[in-house]
C-alpha cells in the first residue's frame, strides 16, 4: 500500500496546477444551507473536516496517515502529500492536506472533486461552490416550540393552498429518536384524480380513496412504534413539489405516496383492467408506465403558482442527476417488498415493480415510491377499493412491507458499521 501511495505522489507531484479553489464552501440538502469556515494556509484555503455538518470521523492511523469516513465512505490521507486513497486506489489531489495546532486539514478539492464519486448522495455544483446532499443530512435550525394544532383543531401538517412559500409548510416535527415515515395521499380538493368505474355503478374520486387508505396506513405505523407525517390529511390541494418539501423537512426515512390506477379508454377492454403496482422514481421504460406518469403528473395543472420544475420538461436534467442517488435502489428494494405484501392479500394480478418520472417523488430525498392500488375504472375494483375493511387491508399490506424494508435496512447498517475500518 505505501508503494502505491509513493508511486501516486510521483505522479501527482509533476500535476499541474489545480483551477483556483473558492473562498467559501456551502453544504446545503433539501431544507437548508450551512456556510463552512475555511482556513487560510500556504497550500491555499483549507477545511476541518470536523467543521463539515456531515457524519465525519477522523481516525489517526501513523505520524502522518490519516483515515476520514464522511457518511459511511472511508478515504486515506497523508499529510504533506496531494493524493487520497479511496479502496486501495489512489487519486491524485493538486495540493496536500495538512496539519495545523495537531489538526488534519483537508483541500477544498477533496470536497469538491473527490466527495461526489465517493461519498453516497452528495453532488458538487461548480457554479454556486457548493456541495449538494440529497436527504436531510444538515443539522436542523433551533426553533420554538409550535403547537402542531391549529385554530380550528387540524393538524398544521395539512397544508390547505399549493404551491405554498417555505413558511407556509407544515412545521418541522419533533425527532424523537423514532423512523419518520411520510404518507402522501394523492390528489386533492380541486384535483379529483381520477374517477369510475366505466360501465356505471357507484361514482368515486381517487382523492377519497388514497385519503382514507393513507389514513390507515399512518394509524397501522404509528401502531408499529413508527412516527408519521401525513402531507395531508383532509380534502385539499397540496402542490406536488410541496409534498416532498414536507417530507424533507421533517427528516423522512421514507416517502410513500398512495394513488388509484385508471385505464386508458383506448384499451381494447378498458373497464376489464385490474391489478396493482408499485413505482419508484427514474426514468419510463415502457408506454403504460408513461401513460401512469402523465396521468399523475397532470396534477399540476391545478397549481395556482410556478412549479419549481419546468410543467414542459420531461425531468430528463433532474432524473439523469438522481439517478446518481442510491435512494433509487432502496426505492426499488421498497416497491418490491410492497407488490410482494399486496400481492398476498389483493384480489388482482401483481402488475410489477415499475419507475416513472412522477414529480412528487423528485422531491423526496428518501427512499420514495408510488402505490397505485388498484384501477378506480374497474367496477369491481372501485367497490373494493371503497369497502373500509379492504382499505384497512392495504393500509396493513403497505405497512407491512415498509417495516419489513426497515428491518432490513437497519441490519445492512449494523453490518456495514460492524466492518468498518482501515483497509490495511
Amino acid at each position: 500500500m505505501r508503494t502505491i501511495a509513493a508511486a501516486a505522489l510521483a505522479a501527482a507531484s509533476g500535476t499541474a496546477a489545480a483551477q483556483r479553489a473558492p473562498v467559501s464552501l456551502t453544504i446545503r440538502d433539501a431544507t437548508r444551507s450551512v456556510r463552512v469556515t475555511t482556513v487560510a494556509s500556504p497550500n491555499g484555503p483549507m477545511i476541518r473536516p470536523e467543521s463539515l455538518p456531515l457524519s465525519v470521523q477522523v481516525h489517526r492511523d501513523s505520524t502522518s496517515w490519516y483515515t476520514v469516513g464522511v457518511n459511511g465512505a472511508s478515504m486515506q490521507l497523508h499529510v504533506g502529500a496531494p493524493l487520497v486513497i479511496v479502496n486501495d486506489k489512489p487519486r491524485p489531489l493538486a495540493s496536500a492536506p495538512i496539519e495545523q495546532n495537531g489538526k488534519l486539514l483537508l483541500p477544498l478539492q477533496l470536497i469538491s472533486d473527490v466527495f461526489p464519486s465517493v461519498v453516497p448522495n452528495t453532488r458538487w455544483d461548480a457554479d454556486a461552490a457548493q456541495l449538494i446532499v440529497f436527504g436531510s443530512a444538515l443539522p436542523a435550525p433551533v426553533t420554538a416550540p409550535r403547537s402542531n394544532a391549529g385554530d380550528d383543531g387540524r393538524s398544521r401538517r395539512d397544508v390547505a393552498r399549493a404551491p405554498t412559500r417555505e413558511a407556509d409548510l407544515p412545521p418541522i416535527p419533533v425527532k424523537h429518536g423514532r423512523r419518520t415515515i411520510i404518507v402522501d395521499a394523492g390528489h386533492g380538493g380541486v384535483d379529483n384524480g381520477m374517477s369510475g368505474p366505466l360501465g356505471g355503478g357507484p361514482r368515486i374520486y381517487e382523492k377519497n380513496i388514497t385519503l382514507a387508505v393513507a389514513k390507515r396506513l399512518g394509524a397501522q405505523l404509528e401502531e408499529r412504534g413508527i412516527d408519521v407525517v401525513y402531507t395531508r390529511t383532509r380534502d385539499t390541494l397540496i402542490a406536488l413539489d410541496d409534498r416532498g418539501r414536507i417530507a424533507n423537512r421533517a427528516q423522512g426515512d421514507l416517502f410513500i405516496s398512495i394513488h388509484v390506477n385508471a385505464a386508458n379508454p383506448n384499451w381494447k377492454d378498458p373497464g376489464g383492467s385490474r391489478g396493482f403496482e408499485t413505482y419508484f422514481l427514474s426514468e419510463a421504460r415502457t408506454e403504460d408506465a408513461r401513460r401512469v406518469e402523465h396521468m399523475e403528473n397532470d396534477a399540476v395543472r391545478f397549481e395556482t403558482g410556478p412549479s419549481k420544475v419546468d410543467k414542459d420538461d420531461p425531468l430528463s436534467f433532474i432524473l439523469s442527476d438522481m439517478q446518481q442517488n442510491e435512494h433509487l435502489r432502496e426505492s426499488s428494494e421498497l416497491a418490491d417488498l410492497i407488490q410482494q405484501r399486496l400481492g398476498k392479500m389483493h384480489p388482482g394480478p401483481s402488475r410489477g415493480v415499475k419507475q416513472a418520472g412522477f414529480r412528487v417523488l423528485v422531491t423526496a430525498y428518501m427512499p420514495a415510491v408510488l402505490v397505485e392500488v388498484g384501477f378506480g375504472t374497474n367496477p369491481r375494483e372501485a367497490q373494493y377499493l371503497s369497502d373500509p375493511d379492504k382499505q384497512e387491508a392495504l393500509a396493513v399490506a403497505i405497512s407491512d412491507a415498509a417495516m419489513e424494508y426497515l428491518d432490513r435496512y437497519e441490519r445492512r447498517v449494523s453490518g456495514a458499521r460492524a466492518g468498518a475500518g482501515p483497509s490495511w
